[in-house]
């Protein structure tokens, strides 16, 4: 972000406190500054800034209470602008907490006899605001802008409309917190996991052995595989890795304790009553006891595609029809915990063992073992791995047998070894601007691909390319705009790049009768012409070998 403060208070507030942090981290390029900031922060800032600042940087954000037309038009009142003028300085910039940031003048903020207000305190305010009406939400955000620097209306803006991001790890602030508070960084990262709430959570509490052996939904920090970046072959003896497929779902924890279940996903969301289908386990699991899998949907023991998944991912009602359509099961690979007792440090080999003869004992189709693959060379196991998309996987982990369940990404136990992407080449039609530090360049395309004499998008990317590369197109799209619509340019249909993605699945929503997973701009084919980049029926073809 730009710097968008010019001014400083003789005594930090905690939420001048907070901006300045996330300030640090933003501009800090190296992780031991960035470690040190957190450490800082933390010997500084007031207790239940603490427990704020934890909840804020582990993803538990307060929810939008106004919406961000609301707060432009609001900013364009004050400053005295147009809102067409607004709303081109907010494309230009391309994030509309920092335009607020950059328009609020100095004259229009009292920052220098400013109160001294917490972090906590402007967050929960965000929370009361839900009950307020308008004229009261007007007032407070007003009266906020007129308190603070410029830097901490950023914030400020950012944490009110709920797309506070860092550029930190949570395993970063653990470890800052664990040099802190001198306790294993390991320990720290299980007591702010699970649920808990920020508002009525000390910081004592949080990290007190009582409070995490009270909560019985709380989960254990994942454990998260690293890509392999050399031939498997360097890894070893094969006698020594255990090899499973790489399930393309949604990373989860079973929980069974005090005769309550709870399933959790990988992003800390408490997701039990998103899948009754497991209510079946709170029955036949014994008590207890945390299994770590993946969740998939499952039709007579055969993984389906993951987009019969997608479904049911953000409905709050799960309806009959779509139990039948798109039946979920979790695919158990560890045991965490058995009988109480946290068994993470156990070699993986034991681990398993144990895991597989209490999945044998809950005989129920809703769990199942992940299989190992067997193999007895790593050139064996190239071939398999060729074989991924057959069963709906993304490829292979690999995992040391006598590896602990470890907290986070760890190099040296956990590999991913994932299975090459489909591509397809594509020519670039429309341009948006980024965001952030690309906020003045073209980085958001859209790509279409021919149908005959017709060209019809398919796919929107934003990642791939250098700073360079970046830099040329963004130039391209200056030159050879076409048409304006708000944002988005229409741009002259000449360049043409290869478009990498991990799946395809048809769609109704799109144009083109097909949506990508996780697609991105794999090269720059100055190559080949417009008259060469796929067509429709390419893509129709590659739904129907791979869109099963």
């Amino acid at each position: 972000m730009n710097d968008v403060t010019q001014h400083t208070n003789t005594t930090p507030g905690g939420m001048q406190l907070f901006a300045s942090l996330v300030y640090d981290l933003g501009t800090h390029t190296k992780t031991n500054e960035k470690l040190e900031a957190l450490i800082k922060y933390f010997s500084a800032a007031d207790d239940k800034d603490k427990v704020w600042m934890i909840a804020l940087f582990s993803g538990r954000r307060p929810r939008r209470t106004i919406s961000p037309s609301k707060i432009a038009t609001w900013c364009a009142e004050l400053v005295g602008l147009p809102l067409w003028l607004f709303e081109e300085s907010y494309h230009t910039v391309g994030d509309l907490s920092e335009t607020i940031a950059l328009l609020i003048p100095e004259e229009k903020t009292n920052e220098n006899n400013s109160p001294s207000r917490s972090l906590s305190w402007y967050v929960e305010k965000f929370l009361e605001l839900e009950k307020s009406d308008e004229q009261q939400k007007k007032k407070f955000i007003l009266d906020s802008w007129a308190e603070l620097s410029a830097r901490e209306i950023f914030v400020f803006n950012k944490l009110l409309s709920s797309t506070f991001r860092v550029g930190v790890s949570q395993n970063m602030m653990v470890n800052a917190l664990s040099k802190l508070i001198k306790l294993e960084s390991s320990v720290i990262a299980h007591r702010i996991s699970g649920n808990w709430d920020p508002s009525t959570t000390s910081f004592s509490e949080l990290l007190s052995e009582e409070s995490s052996v009270a909560d019985h939904s709380k989960p254990y920090p994942f454990y998260l595989a690293y890509a392999i970046e050399d031939d498997p072959e360097t890894l070893g003896d094969t006698n020594e890795w255990q090899a499973e497929w790489k399930w393309d779902g949604i990373r989860g924890q079973i929980i069974k304790r005090n005769g309550t279940l709870f399933v959790w996903s990988r992003g800390e969301d408490l997701i039990t009553e998103k899948f009754p289908e497991y209510h079946l386990l709170a029955e036949k699991l014994p008590d207890k006891i945390v299994i770590d899998g993946e969740i998939l949907p499952v039709k007579n023991g055969q993984v389906l595609n993951f987009n019969v998944l997608q479904t049911r991912i953000g409905r709050k009602n799960v309806t009959k029809k779509q139990l039948e359509e798109a039946p979920a099961g979790i695919f158990a690979y560890d045991l965490l915990e058995v009988d109480g007792q946290d068994i993470r440090e156990l070699p993986l080999h034991e681990r398993r063992q144990r895991l597989a003869a209490i999945v044998s004992d809950v005989n129920v189709p809703q769990l199942m073992l992940s299989p190992v693959i067997d193999f007895h060379s790593w050139g064996q196991l190239k071939e398999i791995r060729l074989t991924s998309r057959d069963v709906n996987s993304e490829g292979i982990m690999l995992k040391r047998k006598s590896s602990p369940y470890q907290v986070g990404r760890k190099r040296g136990d956990w590999w991913k070894w994932k299975i090459d992407p489909l591509a397809i080449d594509a020519v670039m039609v429309y341009a948006q601007k980024g965001a952030g530090r690309r906020s003045n360049l073209y980085t958001d395309y859209t790509f279409a691909v021919r149908d005959g004499e017709k060209l019809i998008p398919f796919t929107k990317a934003y990642s791939g390319l250098t700073d360079k590369e970046f830099a040329q197109v963004d130039n391209f799209v200056k030159r050879n705009s076409l048409e304006k619509f708000g944002p988005v340019r229409t741009v002259k249909p000449e360049l043409v790049f290869e478009i990498a993605f991990e799946g395809i699945a048809a769609s109704n929503r799109h144009k083109s009768g097909v949506a990508l997973r996780f697609p991105r701009i794999s090269k720059w084919r100055h190559d080949k012409p417009v008259s060469e980049i796929n067509t429709l029926d390419d893509l129709k073809k590659m739904l129907e070998i791979y869109g099963k």
